[in-house]
């Protein structure tokens, strides 16, 4: 972790295609390390290499973030209508997607920014409750951010590949 007093300004901005090296580089800096506390490493070994990837669908949606201090792409996250892996949507809810903190950067801040820019996004566009299909080691973040637990689920990967995960979800409260 970086020691607070040498953090650098961290900006988010929205990804887009010509970001999916600096996009899977935080991916493949993140999953591994931080899932290994939560999986067996028999899964992993299956399931990172998809894991680990840009997802192109995202990265076109304009609703993907990609936050950097400086040059060094640090996190990545953001939502869509639709729930993931399906095209199905419903009117007011979305579905926080693919968020992921570069591992030496866990800790600093990094997914709170990358949310409160998916919040401010998602409320302009008349998002009233996300959906969080959380890791297993991601539900704390996601517990501290106001989300609560619907249940236990498995996330289909392709393949006959499933993640036990958490489904949650957050109200976003109205503002004046």
């Amino acid at each position: 972790m970086i020691p607070v007093r040498d953090l650098p300004a961290i900006a988010v901005r929205a990804a887009g295609p010509a970001d999916a090296a600096a996009v899977s580089e935080v991916l493949q800096s993140s999953y591994p390390a931080l899932l290994g506390t939560a999986y067996d490493r028999t899964l992993l070994a299956r399931i990172l290499p998809a894991m680990t990837r840009a997802n192109p669908a995202l990265l076109r949606s304009g609703t993907y973030y990609l936050a950097e201090a400086g040059p060094e792409p640090v996190g990545c996250g953001g939502w869509t209508f639709e729930k993931p892996h399906s095209t199905e949507a419903v009117e007011g809810v979305a579905h926080i997607r693919h968020f992921a903190t570069a591992a030496r950067w866990v800790g600093c801040g990094i997914g709170r920014l990358l949310y409160a820019r998916c919040e401010r996004d998602a409320r302009t566009a008349g998002v009233r409750a996300f959906e969080a299909y959380a890791t297993l080691n991601g539900e704390p973040f996601y517990r501290a951010l106001g989300f609560t637990v619907i249940g236990p689920m498995q996330v289909g990967l392709g393949g006959g590949l499933f993640l036990p995960a958490v489904h949650m979800r957050r109200m976003l409260e109205s503002r004046p």
